[in-house]
């Protein structure tokens, strides 16, 4: 059969898929939500069942072709078991949060089955206080942060027992071998090189007509963009001595902030929520750094920028990335905050910020061997750190509220990756991090804690954040604490 063009595998989502066979490049992310009690089965079973209906991604797997002749492709798979993809398990005791949290670095450390549609929900029974936890486990190869909210926002309410939603049709399946789709590579080769060498004869005769039209501007913009590329590509600040040992166990801490508190926080330093919250971790840093005797001025800190349009379907990656000298060593909370301010400004207009997706075609086809040689020769930031917002007002999910929503994300190659969430009027900041490089964790989580509270103290004088359960969060309450 011939597959159908618009469900062509996007080449940097291929990049993605490809890192699945390897621990260090594995790109699963978790979305933790807290309910206030477990769902019924049945329901929670039938709301993803009609979200898998809706969202066509969620029914399909990737068929690779054994040579690449051919673009991979999303094919809705005729062997999906929603039993496979939704399960439940019960939590050890006590049921903490710690509890679940170790729990889902097990699932995030084992690898996919990638002969399936690349996702997992699992509901957590047993949580204290009668509560419930949901662990959406998907490949990043499916989609980013922003476009896993899209299309899992049909399994939410606005109350926790509306009225029934109408049955969705199931999509129809489709066989799709990878021998066939090798196949049809080949038969639409002739005409797709003569496709690609028309469109490179444009282009070129388009930019001689340019450059003959107006030269110096037209040289003048080419070497403006690469030496763009050159300051994207390149590191922003030196590597931490501190953070360059990787592993393979990981483990993750995180604390709950008032969303209006800090945003009035950042708003008193003159700079916006992502601006303190970047600031709260380079405070972090500065005192996680100075108490085992390496004090450092900067490390490289990378941060994923949405390039989404209201057009983009939900499924796929549109984001790019901006490294920033992150300025851990500055001392004073509000000019670290104008500081990356005035880096994330100056980052978001450079003419290269795209360039990854640009070359992601050419090194979609290189073999995987090359393609880890080429990715353990470039320089790895020490952190990313993501914001993704989330729903403004309340939800339900089968009936049950959702109180907060952790994410974790993946560790590409660097010390941790932070996810911080919006929901509801809370920010939840979650770190995960390779043990490797983060020897301490009890220290680490005091100075996460430590960070945000000088961050949150801009906007005025309040108390110093105490020990507080995960239901009670005071100005950054570390939900771990209450397991200690």
């Amino acid at each position: 059969m011939t597959p159908p063009d618009d469900d062509r595998m996007d080449a940097f989502d291929q990049l993605l898929h490809r890192g699945e066979a390897n621990p260090r490049t594995r790109s699963g992310m978790m979305s933790i939500e807290l309910v206030d009690r477990a769902p019924e089965w049945a329901r929670f079973q039938g709301c993803f069942d009609r979200a898998s209906r809706t969202v066509a991604r969620l029914r399909q797997k990737v068929v690779m072709p054994i040579v690449p002749t051919a673009r991979p492709r999303w094919v809705v798979d005729p062997d999906f078991d929603l039993n496979y993809h939704v399960r439940r398990v019960r939590v050890p005791e006590p049921g903490t949060l710690r509890e679940v949290f170790d729990l889902a670095e097990v699932m995030l450390q084992s690898p996919m089955d990638i002969s399936r549609p690349l996702w997992t929900v699992t509901l957590v029974e047993g949580v204290s206080d009668g509560r419930a936890a949901v662990l959406s486990h998907m490949s990043h190869a499916v989609t980013d942060g922003l476009g896993g909210l899209e299309m899992f926002a049909e399994i939410y309410d606005g109350q926790r027992d509306p009225a029934p939603r109408p049955a969705a049709r199931i999509p129809i399946p489709q066989d799709l071998s990878a021998n066939e789709l090798t196949v049809s590579g080949i038969n639409g080769l002739p005409g797709a090189l003569a496709a690609g060498l028309r469109a490179a004869a444009g282009t070129a005769v388009a930019a001689a007509a340019r450059v003959a039209r107006d030269p110096v501007p037209t040289i003048a913009g080419a070497l403006d963009y690469l030496r763009s590329g050159m300051r994207i590509m390149g590191s922003a600040a030196p590597t931490s001595p501190l953070l360059r040992r990787r592993g393979l166990a990981t483990r993750s801490e995180a604390i709950d902030v008032d969303f209006a508190d800090l945003r009035a926080a950042a708003k008193a330093a003159g700079g916006s929520l992502n601006d303190a919250y970047l600031a709260a971790l380079c405070g972090m840093l500065r005192r996680y750094h100075d108490a085992l005797g390496v004090p450092i001025d900067t490390l490289p800190m990378t941060v994923p920028v949405s390039v989404r349009t209201d057009d983009d379907a939900a499924g796929g990656n549109r984001f790019a990335g901006v490294t920033l000298a992150a300025p851990v060593g500055e001392v004073d909370a509000v000019l670290r905050i104008q500081d990356i301010r005035a880096q994330m400004r100056s980052r978001r207009d450079e003419p290269a910020l795209g360039m990854l997706g640009a070359i992601a075609p050419v090194l979609s086809l290189l073999p995987q061997p090359v393609i880890d040689s080429i990715t353990d020769s470039i320089s790895v930031p020490d952190v990313q750190a993501s914001n993704v917002p989330g729903y403004t007002g309340d939800t339900y999910l089968a009936g049950a509220k959702v109180l907060r929503q952790y994410g974790l994300g993946p560790l590409p190659g660097v010390a941790m990756m932070v996810v911080m969430v919006s929901r509801a009027g809370l920010c939840t900041v979650t770190i995960r991090y390779d043990r490797a490089s983060v020897t301490d964790p009890d220290l680490f989580a005091d100075y996460l804690r430590a960070g945000f509270d000088e961050v949150l103290a801009l906007e005025g004088p309040p108390p110093r954040a105490a020990a507080a359960p995960a239901s009670v969060p005071t100005r950054a309450a570390r939900w771990s604490e209450p397991v200690r």
